[in-house]
């Protein structure tokens, strides 16, 4: 489901932060999700098993604050508008609510995985 990252590339590198942070603000309040009041975390597809199961571990007043935004950008979608500036997403109101728990579930599912293809050998007994 994640797809992958060059986040900790960028980190390492002060000066291409710097030049990367100015860029990346740009691009999401081009992208007009804000505008709408939605969250990057709300443009996640939910077709994936690991995204429904993520939606189910959520807090029920996380899951209801979604469910409102989904709503309210529909219907700004279908009246062609734009809510007013006071109720947009501001940048720090848009934080990661899903991504940590989509990663706790990719990891999960590795994890058992891994144990699911392990091979246990029983240990000969010794003879005296």
């Amino acid at each position: 489901m994640s797809a992958p990252s060059m986040t900790k590339f960028i980190n390492k590198r002060p000066w291409l932060k710097r030049w990367m942070v100015p860029l990346a603000n740009w691009y999401a309040d081009a992208a007009g999700y804000r505008k709408m009041g939605l969250r990057a975390d709300d443009l996640i597809p939910e077709e994936s098993d690991v995204v429904m199961l993520a939606l189910k571990r959520l807090p029920p007043k996380e899951a209801y604050d979604r469910v409102f935004r989904l709503r309210r950008a529909f219907q700004c979608s279908l009246s062609h508008q734009l809510l007013p500036k006071d109720q947009q997403t501001k940048p720090h109101e848009d934080y990661l609510y899903l991504t940590p728990y989509i990663k706790e579930i990719e990891a999960e599912t590795r994890e058992r995985g891994d144990l699911e293809a392990m091979v246990v050998n029983k240990r000969k007994q010794n003879k005296s």
